[in-house]
């Protein structure tokens, strides 16, 4: 039986080598010139049923407050997103870059609010000891990967803001503790993730 590093490489291998499956795009981006550049960890955690890591924003930040994100953020100048990613979790997760094994990246994905993220595929071990910055971090998860990569499990849903009807991607993980609503640029990036890495194929 083979690991899930050579398993999710295989997936991102055979996936990013196909043209661009349909992609979540946010409508906004037409509306901007320029984006700023920023990378996110996707991290998978080595066990029997894989699972991904991801964190609630505290509801007193600025952007995206209360929000369920990957750890991550902007790009530094000199720095490639892949070295972003790291940083970010570990400033964010307290993971030692040392203990990520990466496989790649991914589409990008550009905000309504002038990002443009890189996704970074990587693979830890389980059960790793995390630190959270509780500047931030309110707290974090671990989702099942084939769930929250099974399309079915991805709904589609829209509201009314600002005038306009704005469709989203909406996850909704469940553990013992709280439902863990996953949606806007989280539930984009792992909706396009999903159509590489076709987890739900044997």
């Amino acid at each position: 039986m083979s690991g899930l590093f050579e398993d999710v490489s295989r997936r991102y291998e055979a996936g990013h080598a196909k043209a661009p499956p349909a992609l979540w795009i946010d409508p906004r981006i037409h509306e901007i010139d320029s984006f700023k550049p920023a990378a996110v960890l996707i991290a998978m955690t080595e066990r029997e049923r894989p699972g991904m890591l991801l964190l609630h924003r505290p509801s007193n930040m600025r952007a995206h407050p209360g929000q369920i994100a990957f750890p991550g953020g902007r790009i530094d100048p000199g720095e490639t997103p892949v070295q972003a990613a790291l940083r970010e979790a570990n400033e964010e997760l307290g993971i030692d870059p040392g203990d990520v094994r990466v496989i790649g990246t991914s589409d990008r994905y550009r905000t309504g609010s002038g990002y443009e993220i890189t996704p970074v595929i990587g693979v830890v071990p389980p059960d790793l000891d995390i630190h959270p910055n509780p500047a931030e971090v309110a707290q974090w998860f671990e989702a099942p990967v084939d769930f929250v990569l099974d399309r079915a499990n991805q709904m589609t849903r829209t509201i009314d803001w600002e005038g306009r009807q704005h469709s989203f991607i909406e996850i909704v993980w469940s553990d013992q503790r709280q439902d863990h609503v996953i949606w806007g640029v989280t539930g984009a990036i792992l909706h396009n993730l999903a159509g590489r890495l076709e987890w739900h194929e044997s």
